[in-house]
């Protein structure tokens, strides 16, 4: 082996920064251990996280319920921005709020931030973001990893991911095989694009030319500020509707990625279709600047973003006025979306079917009426 006179190589020298990270956990600890419960176990810093689970032995068959996911590109806006702590909301709201779906209670949440370089601030500000969303739902942060990765990512760039676990009673699990024709759709606002269909933003913002720091009268602030607005969290208002007097909830459906109508049909049982009226609802001003600085079509702008809805309750007919009260004193608006039906095969006058999204073979959407904007 032919040997080269160099200098040492250290692993700082590679590019990782171990101090750094040992920075930013001490930043950060103060709001994971914010979220912990009295369940649990340890504090902050083991290998692996511990909750104690005793409460499940009151559960005739408890299920698990586990999801995944990051936030998509909206942390280029972030990182363009250099503001990173509503970030954490989105990872949350994207990963406990599939858990609610079926009925299940967030039990811990764990996370993972990919890095090119630690800037111990920066990770803190994230990490603090994740704990105060993790607060907002009731669920401990229970552990987390930070990996430093030069010269696969830029200093600034970074990604987010993280993992939550749920547990529901089996009696109580909720989606398509409880859902019946005469069930009525409730849907629950959006706060904004939430965390999906960034790409196609980002596109749009970028052929026009639009900097972030731009002010935009209909919205009352910048195009980065809108853009950065924290996905809305669903699960305290979702369990205070399983729970709710008068209520019986059949299933949610979390509108993310794929739009309203793809993510509705995966909740419905084959041989029925749900009738959502466009009408229902003012599409928010943030969509229709999309749509018209794009020149986007409307079939691809709710094949893609949410478009206002970002949860949808399906509950019997005579549940309907209970449920949109109980989601209304979360400080969430609430409306009457459409109804489900038996499914004529029909696409109805002007109506738009959508089914078979996801790989579920499920029911079917008819999407009806118009859209209205501001």
């Amino acid at each position: 082996m032919t040997e080269t006179p160099h200098q040492p190589i250290t692993y700082a020298a590679a590019g990782v920064d171990t101090e750094a990270g040992d920075k930013a956990v001490e930043l950060m600890k103060e709001a994971v251990r914010g979220t912990h419960t009295s369940a649990v176990v340890g504090g902050v810093g083991g290998f692996a996280g511990l909750v104690d689970v005793s409460a499940l032995k009151s559960y005739r068959r408890p299920l698990l319920a586990t999801s995944t996911d990051g936030v998509g590109t909206k942390v280029a806006i972030a990182q363009a921005m250099d503001m990173h702590d509503t970030i954490g909301h989105d990872l949350v709201g994207m990963v406990v709020d599939d858990i609610v779906v079926v009925g299940a209670r967030p039990l811990l949440m764990t996370d993972y931030i990919a890095t090119g370089k630690v800037v111990p601030e920066r990770v803190a500000d994230i990490v603090r973001g994740i704990a105060e969303a993790c607060a907002i739902v009731g669920t401990p942060l229970l552990g987390g990893e930070t990996a430093e990765h030069p010269g696969l990512l830029g200093e600034d760039e970074y990604d987010v991911a993280g993992a939550a676990t749920g547990v529901v009673e089996a009696d109580d699990v909720l989606g398509a095989e409880r859902v019946r024709p005469g069930d009525v759709l409730i849907a629950m606002a959006a706060s904004g694009l939430h965390s999906n269909g960034y790409s196609l933003v980002r596109r749009v913002i970028d052929v026009a030319g639009w900097a972030l720091d731009r002010h935009v009268p209909e919205l009352g602030r910048t195009v980065g500020e809108e853009l950065l607005e924290p996905t809305r969290l669903y699960t305290p208002a979702c369990l205070d509707l399983v729970g709710a007097p008068g209520v019986e909830v059949h299933a949610f459906s979390h509108v993310t990625g794929g739009g309203l109508a793809a993510n509705l049909a995966r909740v419905l049982p084959k041989g029925l279709v749900a009738d959502v009226d466009r009408a229902s609802w003012v599409v928010p001003p943030v969509f229709e600047m999309v749509r018209t600085l794009g020149q986007v079509p409307w079939g691809d702008l709710q094949a893609t973003l949410n478009l206002g809805v970002g949860m949808v309750a399906v509950v019997p007919a005579d549940s309907a006025d209970a449920a949109v009260a109980a989601v209304r004193a979360r400080g969430i608006d609430a409306w009457l979306l459409g109804r489900v039906a038996e499914d004529d095969g029909e696409p109805g006058a002007d109506g738009e079917v959508v089914r078979g999204t996801k790989g579920v073979d499920g029911g079917a959407v008819r999407l009806v009426g118009t859209y209205r904007t501001s």
